[in-house]
């Protein structure tokens, strides 16, 4: 019988988007965990009716990720968007470090490494150390209950990510306003123009002031090279934009879930109070990564050619959706994965993905993490949430990023 004939009808498939069970928010969407059960592959049926391949199984996940025959070239017939917003940009998008695979991958990559080496980001943990403990500091001589998003999620990665690009932080409103609409399900294709223009103009015009009045920053050895001629400045302005983004959004949520997740498992938070050493803090760090994994809308891969894959006969064209939390509570890389255990060897997880479009910025991430999960809990050791849980307001299923909008605590 042809393969066609036993394909199910598209709308007897799974529907992918991601719903979490409001019971279990930390955890994947049951749905997933059930199709990682049977297979690592199958098919499934996405927002705009296309049935793309969803990969669960966390082996599978790394093996597709680092395939070559696989492309991240949103600009493909077949490439499965994760909403209507990016399916109408991406003819847009120019070349970045998302988007390109092979040599012009390579090339863009090595154009952003330097800044975010091992031992640079170690060098940065005193002054990440300093900053918590002084946003911790405000919060202890202020009013309570406080909003911990605005108190520390928010602030700590944008101080950081403003130091590291040469941004000046008073203008940070500005940035997080329109950065968040890179992981927003609600805009529409003009919202993130808008949102896009208005960043890059500021960005652009920060690289071209340091041209000639360099300092000790990103943004500064991106403007030498433009002077240099080794990158314009429209490519100058879209890698700092990346870096933007990515520098502050991501980390800001994991502060705010990681808080919450925590407050609903006081003895492993009790455990982390025990710390009197911030680096000995990465096994946490990487549990609640691989609990929580806030790139939560899967990453979007397209075939370049027919090959076999976890027994599923993929033809060059098909859409590849590889959700990154299912992976991370696949029980044969994790065994009880519902079980929180800070003490638990969880490095290998995807919470930043796999391959080559690994997340660039993850060592920042994870000493940030580091930092706050070992002071946080540690100084204010009565932390508890000053509403019902149940109150929190968790990002919808159809965000690119898991969040909370607010985290209400008190002690």
């Amino acid at each position: 019988m042809a393969e066609a004939d036993t394909q199910p009808a598209p709308e007897e498939l799974y529907f992918y988007q991601d719903d979490r069970d409001a019971k279990c928010p930390f955890a994947p969407p049951p749905g997933l965990r059930a199709l990682n059960e049977k297979a690592p592959v199958t098919r499934v049926r996405i927002w705009d009716g296309s049935t793309p391949w969803l990969v669960t199984g966390h082996a599978a996940q790394r093996a597709i990720l680092s395939d070559p025959r696989v492309s991240s070239n949103d600009k493909l017939s077949g490439f499965p968007y994760p909403n209507q917003a990016m399916s109408e940009t991406a003819h847009d998008h120019p070349l970045t470090i998302f988007n390109a695979d092979g040599a012009d991958h390579t090339r863009i990559r090595r154009m952003m490494t330097r800044p975010f080496t091992r031992a640079r980001m170690e060098a940065l943990r005193p002054k990440i150390q300093q900053f918590t403990d002084e946003l911790i500091d405000k919060m202890l001589a202020g009013p309570k209950p406080v909003d911990l998003v605005q108190a520390l999620s928010l602030p700590l990665p944008s101080l950081m990510i403003c130091a590291l690009l040469g941004v000046p932080y008073e203008d940070h409103d500005f940035f997080q306003e329109h950065s968040s609409f890179a992981t927003r399900s609600d805009k529409t294709a003009d919202d993130d123009r808008r949102a896009g223009e208005a960043l890059g103009g500021y960005l652009a015009n920060l690289i071209q002031k340091k041209t000639t009045e360099p300092a000790e920053d990103v943004l500064s050895d991106f403007a030498a090279r433009v002077r240099d001629g080794d990158l314009t400045l429209p490519e100058a302005t879209l890698l700092s934009m990346i870096m933007l983004i990515a520098g502050h959004e991501t980390s800001a949520n994991m502060i705010t879930l990681g808080t919450a997740l925590l407050l609903d498992n006081p003895e492993q938070m009790a455990k982390l109070r025990e710390i009197d050493d911030t680096k000995n803090a990465a096994n946490a760090v990487d549990e609640i990564l691989r609990y929580i994994t806030v790139a939560t809308f899967g990453q979007r891969r397209i075939a370049a050619e027919d090959f076999e894959f976890e027994g599923a006969s993929i033809k060059a064209g098909d859409g590849i959706v590889v959700p990154l939390p299912a992976g991370n509570w696949d029980p044969e890389a994790f065994p009880e994965p519902e079980k929180l255990d800070i003490e638990r060897k969880a490095s290998h997880h995807h919470a930043f993905g796999w391959g080559i479009h690994q997340c660039l910025g993850q060592q920042l991430a994870r000493i940030e993490l580091q930092v706050v999960y070992g002071t946080l809990y540690r100084r204010i050791p009565t932390l508890r949430l000053a509403v019902d849980r149940d109150a929190l307001a968790f990002r919808p299923a159809d965000a690119l990023a898991f969040g909370i909008g607010e985290l209400p605590v008190t002690w």
